[in-house]
């Protein structure tokens, strides 16, 4: 009995087709791992916020940013950048290792990190914390550049730049470079912050310092009133 083989045009075919059906299931492979590390970006957000929190209780006062330019292996890197018992920088990334905490979001970014001064500085004249019940945090949060407001007097705000990593800096030292609207009021140094629906221009998670839950926990651990 003669047995017939696969022609090269179906073979051709066939082969094309098994690449199609590869194609339709990385498509929702890669997207199954952009939402896990959403996720996990998320959850290493609500860690960071506690930490902050931690750190305030235990010394009167938030960090201060690390300097953004060192390079992991840097003598400095990942601790605060403050002289004289004040912030050198009131804008930087966090200082991880000064808060025991991932120097990097799961897409290998460091996050963005800034605090108001006030609440920064050492205590001065035995005083158990920096600030007082009265005091306001300086950073704001909008829905859109120029938006309405969702978030004031917010004493500490950290940033995830996202998948894009775009006004995000590196391990390395280096700021990626290209962020914009929205998403460079993030990435800008300035004390105005975008919190938004994610959209194909705009990717960044962020969390911050409530100054409620802040002087709450203040109270709570007796560095106030």
């Amino acid at each position: 009995m003669r047995v017939r083989g696969f022609t090269l045009v179906e073979l051709a075919v066939a082969l094309a087709i098994v690449g199609l059906l590869l194609g339709m299931m990385i498509v929702p492979l890669g997207t199954q791992m952009d939402v896990q590390r959403s996720s996990d970006t998320q959850r290493q957000l609500d860690l960071v916020r506690e930490a902050l929190i931690g750190f305030a209780v235990a010394n009167g006062r938030l960090p201060c940013p690390a300097t953004p330019g060192l390079a992991t292996t840097a003598a400095g890197a990942g601790t605060e950048n403050r002289a004289g018992g004040a912030c050198v920088i009131t804008s930087g990334v966090l200082p991880w290792a000064a808060l025991g905490v991932q120097e990097t979001d799961p897409w290998g970014h460091r996050y963005t990190y800034t605090v108001t001064q006030e609440f920064a500085n050492d205590p001065v004249g035995g005083a158990l914390s920096t600030f007082l019940l009265t005091d306001n945090g300086g950073i704001t949060v909008r829905s859109a550049a120029g938006g309405v407001i969702i978030g004031s007097n917010i004493p500490a705000i950290v940033v995830s730049h996202g998948k894009n990593g775009l006004g995000a800096y590196t391990p390395d030292g280096s700021q990626l470079a290209g962020a914009a609207n929205d998403e460079l009021e993030n990435a800008n140094a300035d004390v105005n912050f975008v919190n938004r629906t994610h959209a194909p221009d705009f990717d960044d998670l962020l969390t911050w310092v409530s100054p409620f839950v802040l002087k709450g926990r203040m109270v709570a651990a007796n560095r106030l009133p």
